[in-house]
């Protein structure tokens, strides 16, 4: 997933054919290391995204609608002072880096025209956005980093800015063939390191690439390559610098077998035979990390949560072994009852001071002959209720832990909910759907300072191939209030048997649920269950109306009856050709 400085000409090319000279404003924060603005100019609106995230770093076009932090943090207040109604006037990448440079011009505070730059640099998990006056000066930037974590480079208001260390590494544009020569022999390496090492804006992935169209191995090291070799490999770097410096790009996405998502570049790659080109590189970057990202940002913000979580079913699961260890020790609680019952049967044959005592088993259709030992110390009423007294604490015993084995269960199988609703693509009112639960049912301490209303969440929302609504539950209130609220008794629900998953519904309408709906909604309610990556998955499915929901149960928790079973193997390209409705 290489967002080298190739990919960042293509958005540098895409960004000034699209939005200089536009006008800038509307500034949001929606994480923290990342902000989407608007761009206004001669009615085409666009917004932009900038992304310093550690794992996907990144500047693209954007469709998608996040929600907004209650309080927008600093560095979203600073751009709005500074840049809210500037203009667009240059988008530079300096010397081929992954750096992206917006200058824009607006008001300072004295009222005067100025020209401020944001930056964006790419560089991994020291990405970040920075906000620069016409000084040179660093106003903000979205990550502070100190002295102590850099005392080549430290980013901090106040202090100037400088470019990234460049490594001694030089800008591909306008290279000669002797230098590129005396840069490949320098060292004595493969050629595709030599390749990285040596110029701005090159990924591993493209030297890759500029060998394979050389045909040149790529682990040949560069002393060992002849003079012919060195010529077609320089003509085949220059040719694809040349390409982007033509802004020849031909936005792509690249697929494994199996049709996902491995890869993208702004042009073809001969190491990939899967493909679909692009209009747009903002669509390629979007749609590729579209869900990555979304993944990413849950997994960041429910550590908390899954920690939780997984600690109660860490309890849950080792009072499971327990209670199956005490149940083995009861379980043959009934001999004691028999030998007590046969020592009172055969009371008078039997003196004190005797350790054990055999007789005919009458109880037993076979009449085998039984061993009972004694406690030589005790009369024999005494040893009858001795084992007596054993046999109805075992039966006590077992009797609470039967309902103590019953609710540990529903235990399990609501934080195994829990467990799949977490590690599903969430937005902030998702999570907070599931924080609030996890503090009603007493798994969470309740937050005193809370303010704020959380805005309701939305289940997922398919149309079938068929036209019928399909909606899943994506935490465990959206399903109660599938289940319970929303659905008709003649809506189908639908889940997986057994297993824990998301409640599903197919709207009906009144009309007969075809085959082909019935299958994509049975997809659907395998695929967000814990049986995800198993083959034949159990769907139980059934008219709403035998669904019902017990008094006291926990939240997503049903029982159901007249249900029907099919069998799915989750496919996910089946889910991708769903239309999805946002």
């Amino acid at each position: 997933m290489p967002f080298d400085g190739l990919v960042l000409s293509n958005i540098v090319s895409e960004l000034k054919n699209s939005i200089l000279g536009g006008r800038v404003d509307k500034f949001y924060q929606t994480e923290k290391d990342e902000i989407i603005f608007s761009i206004r100019k001669t009615n085409n609106n666009k917004k932009l995204l900038l992304s310093a995230s550690s794992s996907y770093p990144r500047a693209c076009f954007t469709t998608v609608i996040k929600d907004n932090p209650q309080n927008p943090p600093m560095f979203c207040m600073l751009l709005r002072k500074h840049l809210n109604g500037g203009k667009i006037i240059n988008i530079i990448q300096p010397s081929f880096e992954r750096i992206l440079e917006i200058h824009i011009e607006s008001l300072n505070e004295m009222g005067d025209m100025s020209t401020k730059r944001l930056i964006l640099e790419i560089m991994g998990r020291h990405s970040n956005i920075i906000l620069v006056n016409e000084n040179n000066t660093i106003l903000d930037s979205i990550k502070h980093i100190s002295l102590d974590k850099s005392s080549v480079r430290p980013v901090l208001p106040g202090q100037q800015y400088v470019l990234p260390p460049s490594n001694n590494k030089i800008s591909p544009i306008n290279l000669d063939k002797d230098c590129f020569k005396n840069r490949l022999l320098q060292k004595n390496i493969s050629v595709q390191k030599s390749l990285y090492q040596n110029y701005n804006g090159l990924s591993p992935l493209i030297a890759s690439e500029i060998c394979i169209q050389s045909n040149i191995n790529f682990d040949l090291i560069t002393t060992e390559l002849s003079e012919n070799q060195i010529d077609i490999l320089y003509d085949k770097f220059r040719n694809i610098i040349n390409n982007i410096c033509d802004e020849q790009f031909n936005p792509i996405i690249f697929y494994d077998e199996n049709n996902n998502p491995i890869d993208f570049y702004c042009f073809k790659l001969n190491c990939y035979k899967n493909y679909t080109y692009y209009d747009s590189i903002s669509e390629v970057i979007e749609n590729f990390y579209k869900l990555s990202d979304i993944l990413y940002r849950t997994k960041q913000k429910t550590v908390d949560l899954r920690k939780i979580v997984n600690v109660h079913m860490e309890r849950c699961l080792k009072k499971k072994e327990l209670q199956n260890e005490i149940l083995q020790e009861v379980e043959n609680r009934d001999n004691w009852k028999l030998f007590g019952d046969l020592i009172t049967s055969n009371i008078y044959s039997i003196k004190k001071g005797m350790q054990k005592f055999t007789t005919v088993n009458f109880y037993s259709e076979n009449l085998e002959e039984i061993e009972i030992p004694l406690d030589p110390n005790l009369t024999p009423s005494e040893n009858a209720q001795k084992y007596f007294k054993k046999y109805n604490k075992q039966k006590r015993t077992f009797i609470a832990l039967q309902e103590q084995i019953k609710n540990n269960d529903l235990e399990i199988i609501y934080l195994d909910n829990l467990i799949i609703n977490l590690s599903g693509a969430l937005n902030e009112s998702d999570i907070e759907e599931i924080r609030d639960e996890l503090i009603e049912q007493g798994y969470i301490k309740k937050q005193k300072n809370k303010k704020f209303k959380i805005k309701k969440s939305k289940p997922l929302h398919y149309i079938s191939s068929d036209n019928f609504d399909i909606y899943v539950g994506k935490n465990n209130r959206q399903n109660d209030d599938l289940t319970t609220n929303f659905a008709s008794n003649n809506d189908i629900w639908l889940h997986t048997k057994n297993i824990a998953g998301s409640h599903v519904i197919i709207k009906t309408n009144g009309q007969i649920v075809p085959d082909t709906t019935l299958s994509e909604a049975a997809h659907l309610a395998a695929y967000y269950s814990k049986g995800q990556n198993s083959s034949l998955v159990p769907v139980d499915y059934t008219p709403k109306k035998f669904v019902k929901k017990p008094n006291g149960a926990k939240p997503g928790m049903v029982i159901y009856e007249s249900n029907k079973t099919i069998f799915i193997t989750p496919d996910i390209n089946i889910i991708k050709c769903l239309k999805e409705i946002s």
